[in-house]
């Protein structure tokens, strides 16, 4: 830590803000009353076993109450005043302070505030251009006898500057090397001094507490959550973890802290490089985030995580919702790649952080190592030996030793990204595969198999949010989004080409429920089995990876931590773009770390005042939308100061965020959280060059009896209560519509899903295509999930198909969106076992004719993605990716593809 450390259970005891309790009075409001002779005392007295320091409060939620929560009732985020004196129960929070709604300070206007937002945060124009761009506002205005919002980039950084929201400001000391030296020991690391820059974490996390953009993402009480279906337990956000239950137990043990809010700090190291070019300009920075706010929120990069020092290198505060709290923090998991987890855990490389298995044999069963096992051994062990049979560095302390309850090995988290997504599937897998093919085969037939599976990888079809890869693995330098794109294709790339064993070796979730660990074992079990083939026929000698290995651990992290996709260095990674890469570029490459200080604090500025001008309904609609409301407002203003009885106007209400692009097809979504999926068709429907009636759309898609199907769908959208299959109707009693229709080229699909890209609130928008020509060139037809059965589980109340056309029509002055599709069918009862994967084939119909149906838009459950079933043949140079889905009998149904295929098909 970059300030003095101190005693992390009591030092911090203190009001902090707090929304209204985490959860009712017990049975207020709930359909279901808990028993204390049934299921929920068992469960009761079971966690009073484990947690004999805390009591337990219950709140049933989820659809039908499906779940239940215990919460902890020691630490339980009671409601408080400014002096910390309690609340009595549903007590409101103080009012808010009195500021005025057109009260935009620093700034004149909110003109002013979104031009600095705009200029400085999202287009982050260099201070030259910002003055060019001033100017010729000015020379517009001059004739109005008016001004630009600023002057000139030092008045724009003076106004961002002056804002007192969100203000942490930079300081820093120096260190140098005060150790023993050798008598012929000349390094010069050891005469010079070093400068480590940092900010008040207790600040930047008073900050993350009082951001009212997390009020329906956070939790102020550890909580273990269980389905009411066999009393299972379940993991996902960090607050449900036994981490911090258990520290929780123990600071409870001392009565003044009954009541309060424990905050876990999590932090977070990485080098980074910003220079590609030359590759020295390197920077250590440090991040911070709190264990409370859900991991939708740490991963979405919005503001969850803050940068809060550079380390060197040697070559009383409301809470979001206005209530207060008791707050305590403590040191939480450190997330970091393996790299670090050696330099933070003080051992030596090749050795594993959470456990003293020998480097030699990591898979062996072995001890954790702990604090107190490593005093012990430096005590009785000289500290060669320890070096050499243990792994441990004796001439450095983990920085946790200053802190009470901090042991940095059981405090590393997992690692996805490095340790399965780059280290065991891109370091390790895919290298050994050619490997193998290399050894197995003559130079001549491996190049041959690997050109194949380059070309079946580019063969995959597009879909939404999915990064394609048009020269296979041909490309220079992997990044972990790479990684993460190509384990979603790989696994039916090289099926037919290497043994089944190896593709069984080819082994993410948001919540993980007690079955999901039993699955991870599972699945590890099965890696390890299957993995063998690549020792017996030689490409790897031995198994003693340390990446690898940390697999072996995932299963009691996720118990401490919960949902390991919350504390992944993929979050830090991403961070750094924001807090280093981005700043330097825009800096004048010369004294440059000042430069990035400055600038991350005062995009903290821009992004705290955002958060208190949204919070008082200030910035609804555009800028110019506003000013024009304004302006119709001003002569109902002047009649109410004419008549002090007259009544104010309402204030504006604030609407959703709008959607950020990523792309074409994926949008963040920050709207408000819904569990529900909504498919909607385009706002934009297509003219001329599509079809206008159903027979034109019949020739387009060469679908002679589509006029019959609408007929068919007809029917039964107007007797839905009617049991009869549509294709038994006689056409005669099926309606017949012969007006115009409207044809459009995609629909969107709303839902919830926090393991991806996604908005605060855990949303994403995807789009689902269906047009002729895809940026000028070929067709896309997506293909999709429709909910045929939602009493079945996954796959088996679903049907894949593939989109022809989207199209709307007005019947009896009812409209009804559609879709044209082709069916596909599920072979087997069951998902394929070597790949995991469910298996389709192209439906078809009498005299082998494809099968077509016209189904209502609101029948589409979520966008799919299929991969050929390849086999052993070779594929013909001239397939491309857009071919896909009409060149194969067989398809398997990518789980793999995102948070929701997954949740789907799995």
């Amino acid at each position: 830590m970059p300030v003095p450390p101190q005693d992390n259970h009591r030092e911090s005891l203190e009001p902090v803000p707090r929304t209204p309790s985490p959860h009712p009075s017990r049975n207020e409001d709930n359909e279901h009353d808990v028993d204390a002779d049934g299921y929920q005392g068992d469960m009761d007295e079971h966690l009073h076993q484990q947690s004999p320091h805390a009591d337990v409060d219950t709140e049933f939620f989820g659809r039908g109450n499906h779940l239940y929560r215990n919460y902890h009732t020691g630490l339980n985020g009671r409601p408080c005043d400014v002096n910390g004196v309690f609340l009595p129960p549903g007590a409101p929070p103080p009012p808010p302070e009195n500021l005025a709604p057109d009260d935009w300070t620093p700034f004149r206007n909110r003109t002013e505030f979104e031009t600095a937002e705009f200029l400085y945060k999202h287009n982050q124009m260099p201070a030259g251009q910002i003055d060019r761009l001033l100017d010729l506002w000015a020379s517009t205005l001059t004739k109005h006898n008016d001004n630009p919002p600023f002057a000139d980039h030092h008045d724009l950084y003076h106004v961002i500057d002056s804002s007192p929201f969100g203000d942490v400001p930079w300081q820093r000391f120096m260190v140098a090397y005060d150790g023993e030296r050798l008598a012929d020991e000349d390094k010069p690391w050891m005469d010079s001094e070093y400068e480590v820059w940092f900010r008040d974490p207790r600040e930047v996390a008073h900050n993350m507490l009082t951001n009212s953009t997390y009020t329906n993402e956070i939790d102020y009480c550890p909580y273990r959550e269980y389905s009411t279906e066999g009393n299972k337990r379940q993991w996902k956000d960090f607050m449900s973890g036994d981490w911090v239950w258990n520290q929780a137990d123990e600071i409870a043990k001392d009565p003044s802290t009954l009541g309060s809010t424990f905050v876990p700090v999590i932090l977070g190291s990485d080098k980074t490089t910003v220079s590609v070019g030359t590759g020295n300009n390197e920077y250590y920075p440090l991040y911070a985030s709190i264990g409370n706010i859900h991991n939708n929120v740490r991963r979405a990069h919005r503001d969850g995580v803050a940068v809060i020092g550079f380390l060197a290198m040697p070559k009383i505060t409301h809470f979001g919702d206005g209530h207060y709290r008791r707050v305590i923090y403590g040191l939480g998991p450190y997330i970091a790649d393996y790299e670090e987890q050696v330099l933070l855990a003080c051992i030596v490389r090749n050795w594993c952080p959470k456990c003293v298995a020998n480097c030699e044999d990591l898979d062996e069963d072995a001890l954790p190592r702990s604090r107190k096992y490593t005093e012990a051994l430096i005590e009785e062990a000289p500290s060669g030996d320890l070096w050499e049979d243990f792994g441990i560095v004796t001439q450095l302390v983990p920085f946790t030793n200053d802190f009470p309850r901090a042991d940095i090995h059981q405090m590393i988290s997992p690692d996805i990204l490095h340790q399965l997504i780059k280290g065991t599937f891109k370091d390790h897998l895919v290298t050994w595969v050619e490997k193998y093919l290399r050894q197995t085969h003559n130079k001549w037939k491996a190049q041959k198999i690997m050109d194949d599976i380059d070309r079946r990888i580019t063969a995959v079809a597009s879909f939404s949010g999915l990064r394609r890869f048009p020269q296979g693995r041909g490309f220079k330098q992997w990044t972990g989004d790479d990684s993460k794109a190509l384990m979603k294709v790989y696994l039916p790339a090289i099926e037919g080409h290497v043994p089944q064993d190896i593709v069984r070796a080819f082994l993410r979730r948001n919540i993980i429920t007690e079955d999901s660990l039993l699955q991870i074992k599972d699945a590890l079990s099965h890696f390890h089995r299957y993995r063998e083939i690549f020792r017996t026929t030689g490409v790897i000698l031995h198994f003693s990876l340390p990446h690898q290995h940390s697999l072996m651990h995932y299963v009691r992290n996720i118990r401490l931590f919960a949902a390991p996709n919350g504390l992944c260095s993929s979050i830090t990674k991403n961070k750094h773009i924001k807090a280093v890469k981005e700043p330097w570029r825009r800096s004048s490459r010369y004294n440059v770390l000042g430069q990035i200080l400055l600038t991350n604090q005062w995009l903290d500025k821009l992004s705290a005042l955002r958060v208190d001008f949204m919070r008082r309904g200030m910035l609804t609609g555009t800028c110019l939308s506003a000013v024009n409301a304004l302006a119709a407002l001003e002569p109902a203003q002047a009649a109410a100061a004419a008549d002090m009885d007259a009544p104010a106007p309402a204030p504006p209400i604030p609407t959703p965020p709008p959607l950020i692009n990523i792309d074409v097809d994926l949008d963040i979504d920050n709207g408000p959280t819904v569990l529900q999926v909504f498919v909607t068709l385009a706002k934009t429907r297509q003219g001329k060059n599509r079809a206008q009636t159903i027979p034109e759309l019949a020739d387009e898609l060469n679908i002679p009896h589509l006029s019959d199907l609408l007929r068919r769908f007809l029917f039964q959208q107007t007797h839905p209560d009617d049991p009869r299959d549509p294709s038994d109707i006689p056409l005669a009693e099926c309606p017949l519509y012969l007006s115009k229709i409207a044809v459009f080229n995609s629909a969107s699909s709303r839902f919830y899903a926090p393991s991806d890209l996604s908005g605060i609130g855990g949303m994403r928008t995807e789009h689902i295509r269906s047009c002729p020509s895809w940026r000028g060139g070929h067709s896309r037809n997506d293909c999709v999930f429709v909910n045929t059965d939602s009493s079945l589980p996954g796959m088996q109340g679903l049907e894949v198909a593939h989109v022809r056309a989207f199209f709307s029509f007005q019947y009896w002055g009812e409209v009804y969106p559609c879709v044209v599709v082709r069916w596909f069918n599920k072979i087997g009862d069951a998902a394929d076992k070597d790949t995991g994967m469910w298996m389709v084939r192209p439906g078809e119909g009498a005299n082998n004719t494809a099968e077509y149906a016209i189904i209502h838009i609101d029948a589409i459950y979520h966008a799919a993605h299929l991969i050929p079933v390849y086999g052993t043949e070779f594929l013909p140079p001239e397939l491309k990716f857009y071919h896909s889905y009409d060149a194969f009998r067989a398809y398997y149904v990518n789980k793999y593809a995102d948070h929701h295929a997954f949740e789907i098909a799995f």
